[in-house]
């Protein structure tokens, strides 16, 4: 281990994050009942423009009256490019009260972008007397902010989650795609030629591999939880639970759910299996034996386990409690 510790982002349970347009109360209303882990209401894209200020009028109504029990609650700004930006954060934070957890910061490029909305948070803060600290969640979806992921994801104190928003990152590499998220047929390898007469196969990719993994790195480096974005298909369970379970493999907490039936497809990807936690139980319990036994190592179930093991199992073991708290 490096003598250079990440500090971890507050611990949230995180596993589905539901979206929200501020423009529609009646759905701020239904999604305090649903059972998404967070909340996002939406200011940027799911807005039309002339619908922004009844938006924020919308939000600040919902904080103030709605009864979000144990959920975070967080509000998607528009860009730092709009003239929208400054509006939302000071009008949320100033009529809002105590019960917004976090701010989701769209298309960030740098970590400047990061800085200013802290220095503007922190004087509203300053003024409004709030006691609850708000925190940042960033979408990192440009060719920018990709490629300054990691100045980024040590930006700020506030920060707690990175989350890849696929759309406009693909919009912005210039991917040839128009979906949002999922698998691209023409993204694969073909086998190579063994004989004349050989048939050779054809395999899909993902074409997103790089970027979530690039992404995952650099917010667990600074302690914090990397979340998928959205997948924009709402009539396809099977392949929104085939992305949420790559992007779980490659190390992320989350996953964004656009439409309220997606909400129990990430709770149950993101949430360990009774059979995974059994596991990783015997796991540490076969460790302690070892260690007072005076061993660094023990196999079990014909697999070497050590060290190494127990934080992989201490992983699954909290994430099971958290759950069960909640």
């Amino acid at each position: 281990m490096s003598f250079t510790i990440a500090e971890q982002a507050q611990a949230r349970l995180n596993r589905s994050e539901l979206a929200v347009p501020g423009s529609n109360y009646r759905f701020i209303e239904k999604a305090a009942d649903s059972a998404a882990d967070i909340v996002f209401l939406d200011l940027e894209d799911a807005v039309a423009p002339d619908d922004k200020p009844q938006a924020r009028i919308n939000i600040v109504k919902a904080l103030n009256q709605i009864d979000f029990g144990s959920k975070s609650v967080s509000v998607r700004i528009n860009g730092l490019d709009t003239h929208y930006m400054y509006r939302d954060v000071v009008d949320i934070l100033e009529q809002g009260g105590e019960r917004l957890d976090l701010i989701m910061i769209p298309k960030v490029g740098t970590a400047a972008d990061v800085y200013a909305l802290d220095m503007l948070t922190t004087q509203i803060e300053d003024a409004v007397g709030r006691e609850k600290r708000i925190g940042f969640e960033l979408i990192i979806e440009t060719a920018l902010g990709m490629a300054n992921v990691e100045a980024i994801a040590g930006a700020s104190k506030r920060l707690e989650s990175l989350h890849f928003g696929v759309a406009d990152y693909a919009a912005s590499t210039r991917a040839r795609t128009t979906v949002i998220g999922g698998p691209n047929p023409k993204y694969g390898v073909l086998t190579d030629k063994t004989s004349e007469n050989s048939e050779r196969e054809y395999h899909w990719g993902d074409m997103w591999h790089y970027a979530i993994a690039r992404m995952v790195v650099a917010a667990r480096a600074n302690g914090l939880r990397p979340i998928d974005g959205p997948f924009g298909d709402f009539s396809d369970p099977d392949g929104y639970r085939a992305q949420a379970y790559r992007a779980a493999i490659l190390g992320c907490e989350g996953k964004w759910a656009i439409h309220p039936s997606q909400i129990d497809l990430a709770n149950e990807v993101y949430s360990p299996s009774e059979e995974e936690v059994a596991k990783a139980q015997r796991i540490l319990d076969a460790m302690e034996q070892a260690q007072k036994e005076g061993k660094g190592a023990v196999s079990l179930d014909g697999r070497l386990i050590d060290i190494a093991s127990i934080k992989q199992a201490e992983n699954l073991v909290r994430k099971a409690a958290q759950i069960a708290s909640a």
